[in-house]
């Protein structure tokens, strides 16, 4: 009994340790990519983009679709959201894979601004700090407005306006419910929902996007097909 219990402490000491190791290295480069590309840089960088997207050119829908489906507490955390990354960590242990992150819409900001897909513990710290800072510093409109204009909606299209072009012939705000709710689910595996490269798949993941609308109150049954 005694072994077992110094057996878990000494599990408990090296967690702990190998935690607080992973914080300090995720502030030690959240402190180095935004001391070399100022956070306001990058946002003026994004913003000066051909065919940025402002938030009140894009459709009530698509806002919506990409909430509930993306973030559904986006309104609510300050950029990072403990109980969606509760749920996924449970949701992983249960399956047994890595297959659900709870990354929140500015985390995905964050990601795409400075870290790309990079996976590493201390590199999601740095993510996390980099959210936190984008929360006091822009209002939740200006997050959702940016992020839609840097995410990756396959076949080569790297923002709203260019994806409503490229699979719609439209621009953002002339998206049908139908159009709006197929943008806001690809880019949750752009490389597989994309429309021109698995439809049917993009269509279940539509399908998908329109059932997390019902569920968060967006929109009531058979409201969208």
């Amino acid at each position: 009994m005694k072994l077992l219990k110094k057996i878990v402490a000494l599990a408990l000491i090296i967690a702990i340790g190998f935690a607080g190791f992973t914080v300090y290295e995720g502030y030690n480069i959240y402190k180095e990519v935004t001391e070399t590309t100022p956070i306001e840089d990058k946002v003026k960088e994004i913003q000066s983009q051909r065919h940025y997207t402002r938030y009140e050119d894009l459709s009530k829908t698509y806002i919506d679709a990409v909430i509930a489906a993306e973030d559904s507490r986006f309104r609510l955390h300050p950029g990072f959201d403990a109980i969606s990354t509760g749920r996924a960590v449970l949701h992983n242990m249960e399956q047994g894979e890595l297959n659900q992150g709870g990354s929140t819409i500015t985390q995905q900001l964050a990601r795409n601004m400075y870290f790309e897909q990079d996976k590493e513990l201390s590199r999601k710290v740095a993510e996390v700090l980099v959210a936190l800072e984008l929360e006091k510093k822009y209002e939740k409109n200006d997050i959702f407005e940016l992020y839609v204009n840097v995410i990756y909606f396959g076949s080569g299209y790297y923002n709203i306006y260019d994806a409503s072009r490229g699979y719609f012939n439209k621009t953002p705000w002339n998206l049908s419910d139908y159009e709006a709710t197929m943008l806001a689910g690809i880019p949750n595996a752009p490389s597989v929902y994309s429309p021109d490269v698995n439809p049917d798949l993009a269509e279940q993941r539509r399908q998908q996007v329109v059932a997390c609308m019902v569920a968060e109150g967006y929109i009531e049954e058979g409201e969208i097909k």
